[in-house]
């Protein structure tokens, strides 16, 4: 069993705004992946699906609890299914330090000043375990709190559509080759777009 989170916030006032891509990547997953005759169940303080990627059983799930309580059911989770977070977890989580539409694959570090991942890092009592970043754009003159909970523009749909996408097929990628592999592939896009070559390392 692996775990595949999409962080966002719940409730409809939230849909489809830039901090919820990670919610997008699980719904976009689900639609793909899971029996089409089963539902969403709440538990973990969050919902979940099962499904099966590239023949691994995975669980997908969203946390409820709002962005800065994520670690919660991302803890829960890990411990109810006795998981090793650092082989068998991935977190979907927008970034405002990337270009919109580029992804950042990672096994390691710290939150960059994302509120959910700093909850999770806190909840687990390590770094050691694997984050799918999707780049927002920074917000330029808007405050970030109404920038992050704000709807992408016209211009951003298309790039950010690309980057939703990019991420659905890098947990894929993920759960068949592993962490290694799906670096080596998706992080050429991030040197190619920001020529940070720091994107290759974990």
């Amino acid at each position: 069993m692996k775990l595949i989170v999409g962080l966002g916030n719940p409730g409809p006032e939230y849909s489809r705004t830039r901090h919820n891509v990670g919610y997008e990547v699980i719904d976009r997953l689900a639609r793909r992946f899971s029996d089409p005759t089963g539902s969403a169940r709440a538990r973990f303080n969050g919902l979940t699906i099962e499904a099966e990627i590239a023949g691994q059983r995975v669980l997908l799930l969203k946390p409820t609890t709002f962005m800065n309580r994520s670690g919660r059911a991302v803890a829960e989770a890990i411990g109810f299914f006795k998981m090793n977070a650092t082989s068998e977890l991935i977190v979907i989580a927008d970034d405002l330090d990337l270009p919109c539409g580029t992804i950042r694959i990672r096994g390691e570090g710290g939150a960059g000043g994302h509120n959910g991942l700093t909850d999770i890092l806190a909840a687990l009592g390590s770094p050691d375990w694997s984050r799918c970043r999707v780049g927002i754009d920074k917000p330029g003159v808007i405050p970030q709190a109404d920038y992050v909970l704000g709807r992408f523009t016209d211009d951003q749909k298309p790039l950010a559509e690309e980057g939703i996408e990019d991420a659905c097929k890098a947990v894929q990628l993920w759960c068949r080759e592993g962490l290694a592999a799906t670096m080596n592939q998706f992080n050429r896009k991030v040197i190619a777009t920001t020529g940070d070559t720091s994107a290759n390392q974990s």
